[in-house]
């Protein structure tokens, strides 16, 4: 009955890309709006809408300040919501969220619940650092996978994370209700690996890219995983370009695996949740902080 079912998504999903205009940054909100309501209908898991949105973003502009803490913000006044730029983490936020909803307002929150701690849009509750905040908090929607894809060949790596340092850096002084520093451990696969684990990757997977050498930060860079035509591709905003673009998954490693490889120590991988990954799934905000694991 699945591949029944794939099948179908490969005839309509260049239905999708057809009708209308096929980028984002070429829509109104009220354009995207009947988008979400017309996919979310259809018999599409989460990782398979995750497919379809992602797609909309081939050829958006990249800036690394497209989006922050909205108009009435002290720091970061960019905007939260933005379809016409994009970067690495912000192009996940964005899938992820409207991979999950089903109407314009419903993608608004749930946007917020997956970028701020609770849904409470400010800089000290922001998910700034992918792993030591961004997994953790989206432990709703996501599992760390990343011992399970590895398997033989997964790695431990240990980081110490301030965020007193970071938002000093930024020029905030008063440190109330930030977080004390934090030495976290996590599981990810070495670089010289990733051609090995290539066939336990999964359709809509979270590659973190780590470097290898910083002690106070995991994340270099934040891809998705997807299978089109058959063939294993990279999507991502990335300043390669300027923008989002798709990469077969072995010439997006042998770059990484060859000039790169001092660089960066591997990646990390995280997965939509089996028990919610089914066909017409749709969450609702109000139930995010209930479905959190504590």
């Amino acid at each position: 009955m699945k591949k029944h079912i794939l099948f179908v998504i490969f005839i309509l999903f260049p239905l999708y890309l057809t009708s209308g205009d096929k980028h984002f940054y070429n829509m109104s909100n009220k354009q995207i709006d009947s988008l979400l309501n017309k996919v979310s209908r259809e018999a599409y898991t989460i990782t398979e809408r995750m497919s379809i949105f992602s797609a909309y973003f081939l050829g958006t502009p990249y800036n690394f300040k497209c989006v922050g803490d909205g108009p009435y913000a002290l720091l970061e006044d960019y905007p939260l919501v933005n379809f016409k730029e994009t970067n690495c983490m912000a192009l996940c936020e964005h899938v992820l969220a409207l991979s999950i909803s089903d109407s314009w307002d419903i993608f608004f929150n749930n946007l917020m619940h997956i970028r701020y701690k609770d849904g409470l849009i400010g800089m000290k509750t922001r998910n700034h650092y992918t792993m030591a905040d961004w997994v953790p908090q989206n432990n709703w929607l996501l599992n760390d996978v990343s011992a399970k894809v590895g398997g033989k060949y997964t790695k431990k790596m240990t980081r110490t994370i301030s965020h007193r340092k970071f938002f000093a850096a930024k020029g905030m002084t008063s440190m109330d209700y930030v977080l004390d520093d934090r030495t976290i451990t996590i599981n990810y696969i070495p670089l010289q690996y990733l051609d090995k684990i290539e066939s336990n990757l999964k359709q809509g997977d979270i590659l973190t890219l780590l470097f290898a050498h910083k002690k106070d930060i995991f994340a270099a860079h934040m891809v998705m995983f997807f299978i089109s035509d058959g063939n294993n591709i990279i999507r991502e905003a990335t300043t390669r370009g300027m923008t989002t673009i798709d990469t077969p998954y072995a010439e997006w490693i042998k770059v990484k695996q060859g000039k790169n490889a001092d660089r960066y120590a591997g990646i990390s991988v995280v997965r939509v949740k089996k028990e919610l990954n089914y066909d017409g799934q749709v969450i609702y905000p109000g139930d995010i902080c209930n479905m959190k694991t504590k």
